[in-house]
């Protein structure tokens, strides 16, 4: 075998393992938005030179470790674990109420696992059925992203307000790049953190303010109720098809194929509907909550890994709110990764692998992400969730990635590095939490203002 492709291999499988059992940690983490950990670490594996199959598989194997780990606070606790956990949570309590979390867990965690190695090979086959529409699309790359901006911003939770917002979203940015370009500062990455991180800044200038912290300050500690860990399996690792049923299984693999298919839509909208769907299939409510749950745990999977693999396969272009969101340093993370702002062509993963490059790496991000993540929610959970519940504190984790922002801004841009995220960070925090200007829509609103912009302008 070539020394150079076994060399590769070892990177990928070693970055891979770094990403499972990172973000397998930070799924235990309640509230941990993913665009806000997954991004910058991705970003930060960029930087600093990691080859693109490493790049790839630690991205992949965080995202699928999460998307396992989440449900432990999301089902033990009752608090989501990040925001594709939301959808998870009414029937998650409802099972806690009947005195099962366990088995809501164990539900959740092997849809996920299930769902995610049936994705992978689907969604590197439709963006194979799509790369022939490659180069038409590259061409025409301001007016979908134009196009997709709108659509993605109807989608979401603020509908026409978001579509409406998109104007001044835009103006800002276009006004903060001619204040840059005066003093031949160039800016793409600061932009992205300042929107990934809206939330938190927003939350940060929030506590500044008096009136601000008397409405997010708390009479008494939240508590929290475990229920006994009761063990259903013998061995470590169980078998994901034996904690499912037949109609579990099939409905999970069925619901799987559907989002691997779709990469334009927000990946909680599909989380949702196709949980309706099931749901409406089922009669008995006991096991319509758990097939529910099963089911969509796998969509987050699924739609997870097609909305960051189609984009990236086919086109090269960030075109879903995941790839525009969290998987955005997979496409543009200057100066190694660039989408070209005149003419949409692009140099990122999408030159650098090729289709098989993509399944087998995605298949290994998968094997490693549940080697780590499915056995230790399975066996771990609730001494997972009572240590965090009680040891982790949130705040340091915030001023960790506080100050992994504040580094790279300050690298890319010095101080108006950091003032352009300061402000898309307040600006698109609070777009989001007063009107549902979610962090999707304001990553294809950037793209619209360094793709479609100058393209209107040229055309009128």
């Amino acid at each position: 075998m070539d020394p150079h492709l076994i060399e590769q291999i070892a990177v990928a499988a070693g970055m891979g393992l770094i990403g499972a059992v990172v973000f397998a940690a930070i799924g235990l983490v309640s509230g941990t938005d993913e665009t806000t950990t997954l991004a910058p670490l991705t970003l930060l594996t960029v930087l600093l030179g990691v080859p693109p199959a490493g790049v790839f598989t630690f991205f992949l194997a965080g995202a699928v470790a999460k998307h396992m780990t989440h449900a432990v606070p999301t089902a033990l606790l009752g608090i989501p674990g990040d925001t594709m956990a939301m959808p998870l949570l009414q029937d998650a309590n409802l099972l806690r109420k009947l005195g099962v979390p366990h088995i809501a867990l164990r539900k959740m965690v092997s849809g996920a696992i299930i769902a995610a190695f049936v994705a992978v090979p689907l969604a590197v086959l439709f963006a194979v059925m799509l790369a022939p529409f490659g180069a038409f699309i590259t061409k025409t790359a301001p007016w979908i992203f134009l196009a997709a901006a709108i659509l993605i911003a109807y989608f979401s939770a603020g509908r026409w307000a978001s579509v409406a917002l998109l104007v001044p979203f835009v103006v800002v940015i276009l006004a903060l790049q001619s204040l840059t370009a005066k003093y031949d500062v160039k800016l793409s990455i600061s932009y992205f953190l300042g929107i990934a991180i809206g939330p938190l800044i927003a939350d940060l200038f929030t506590v500044l303010s008096p009136a601000g912290r008397q409405r997010m300050s708390r009479d008494n500690v939240r508590k929290f109720n475990l229920a006994p860990d009761v063990k259903g399996w013998s061995g470590y690792f169980p078998n994901p098809f034996k904690v499912l049923d037949r109609s579990q299984t099939r409905w999970t693999l069925s619901t799987a194929l559907v989002s691997s298919a779709t990469f334009v839509f927000s990946p909680v909208a599909m989380t949702v509907v196709l949980g309706e769907i099931v749901g409406s299939r089922i009669k008995h409510a006991y096991h319509r909550l758990t097939t529910v749950l099963s089911a969509r745990n796998g969509v987050t999977e699924a739609t997870y890994i097609a909305e960051a693999l189609i984009p990236l396969i086919a086109f090269g272009l960030p075109l879903s709110p995941v790839a525009a969101g969290p998987a955005a340093p997979l496409f543009n993370a200057p100066p190694r990764f660039t989408v070209d702002s005149a003419t949409g062509q692009t140099h990122n993963l999408h030159n650098l692998m090729n289709h098989w490059e993509f399944l087998g790496y995605g298949m290994l991000a998968v094997i490693l992400a549940a080697v780590v993540s499915y056995p230790f929610a399975m066996n771990y959970a609730r001494r997972a969730a009572l240590f965090v519940s009680r040891k982790v504190s949130h705040e340091a984790i915030i001023a960790t990635f506080v100050g992994l922002i504040i580094v790279i801004s300050v690298w890319e841009g010095q101080l108006l590095g950091l003032l352009v995220i300061l402000t898309m960070g307040l600006m698109g925090g609070l777009l989001s939490r007063i009107f549902g200007f979610n962090t999707g829509v304001q990553f294809m609103g950037y793209y619209t203002a360094v793709l479609s912009v100058p393209a209107l302008v040229k055309l009128l």
